[in-house]
Formats: C-alpha cells, sequence, structure tokens
C-alpha cells in the first residue's frame, strides 16, 4: 500500500517544546525521523509524506509519527489518503514513472 500523510500539530507547544513561532517544521521533522527510522521506503514533499509497506507495519509507522508530535503539541491533526493495492509493490516510485512515459 501507498499512504500519504501530513501531520500538523495545532496549540501551543508543551512545556519545553519548540518556540511557537508559526511554523509547523519542528514537529514535520520529529514526524519524519519515525518514518526514516522504520526503513520504509518513502519521500518527502512540500505537502505530504509517502510511505510504501504493507498495511500493518505502515499504520503503525503513521501512529507513531502522530504519536511523536502528539508529545510536543496538545492537538494533532492528521491528513491520510491510502492507495491500497495488494500484491503491488514499489509504486512510490513506478506510479510516477508510467506518468512520464505517457508524457513522453
Amino acid at each position: 500500500m501507498l499512504v500519504a500523510i501530513s501531520i500538523s500539530p495545532s496549540g501551543a507547544p508543551r512545556e519545553g517544546g519548540p518556540a511557537s513561532d508559526g511554523g509547523v517544521g519542528d514537529a514535520v521533522a520529529a514526524a519524519l525521523q519515525v518514518v526514516r527510522d522504520s526503513g520504509l521506503p518513502h519521500e518527502l514533499n512540500a505537502m505530504f509524506t509517502n510511505i510504501e509497506g504493507e498495511w500493518d507495519e505502515v499504520m503503525a509507522v503513521v501512529k507513531r509519527a502522530v504519536e511523536v508530535v502528539g508529545e510536543r503539541y496538545p492537538r494533532v491533526g492528521l491528513v491520510l489518503k491510502a492507495d491500497v493495492r495488494p500484491g503491488w509493490d514499489g509504486q512510490l516510485t513506478a506510479k510516477v514513472e508510467r506518468v512520464e512515459e505517457r508524457l513522453r
């Protein structure tokens, strides 16, 4: 499966958390570190983090990433879009390659 996630904190940072300048870069970095540490194929873009893997392993990573942000902020928003297609691996890049091929 492929998932695209966007995790956004809201509210004032918890005591000892990052300074609040309105940006969410610290929270995104903390969540992305969880994704990187998972070893699953992933990519970061300006709006989402895409992750590829089996259902249980991907959802465990998403849950942990939300928890890490929740340790720093009192409220966490999660946007998740999933492409569940059993038996298809390597789609993080293959889907893009198929569209690029059509454009040539």
